[in-house]
């Protein structure tokens, strides 16, 4: 499967966590790239496999536009997919950022319109018969609940031994 884009908001209060899991499950989603999130919460994904400088020039744009976020990182959830997260409070500035791109890019509906709601979060896991919830707070341990504030959107891309950074912006210019 070739890879994809993402536009995502890196949490490093979370890397060396999310780092950890994906070196369990696929070491080639490992980035050599110094700059690359593992942790973030994803902004819009997939975006455009081939953005234009126009295009990048529009999200350059939206960055400019939002303001840094400071959020707290305290919630953990459960998709029905498996997927372990913990959710960013307040959530609007979240849910705001992926509207105004999803108006910008309509051609890119989040996670390719396979959900009928937005949850702005940062995956942390994935059950299974040795992983569930508490095992995962197990895990954690101090490292939630932490605070984080967001400052860069990035343009990251994902394939298997191939992850890296295509653009990054800051947040509010």
């Amino acid at each position: 499967m070739r890879g994809h884009s993402v536009l995502q908001l890196p949490v490093p209060e979370l890397e060396e966590f999310v780092v950890a899991r994906t070196r369990h499950y696929d070491e080639g989603f490992l980035s050599a790239d110094p700059r690359f999130a593992h942790a973030h919460i994803t902004a819009l994904g997939p975006f455009l496999a081939d953005p234009s400088i126009s295009d990048l020039a529009r999200v350059a744009e939206i960055a400019a536009a939002t303001a840094p976020v400071d959020a707290a990182l305290q919630t953990l959830g459960q998709f029905g997919d498996g997927i372990i997260y913990v959710c960013p409070e307040p959530q609007a500035p979240f849910l705001d950022l992926t509207a105004r791109l999803v108006e910008a890019f309509p051609t890119c509906p989040p996670y390719a319109g396979a959900y009928p709601r937005v949850v702005p979060h940062l995956t942390l896991d994935l059950a299974s018969d040795a992983v569930d919830l508490p095992s995962t707070r197990r895990l954690l341990g101090a490292a939630v609940p932490t605070r984080t504030r967001v400052r860069e959107l990035q343009l990251a891309w994902y394939e298997s031994g191939d992850c890296r950074v295509l653009a990054s912006w800051k947040l509010g210019g």
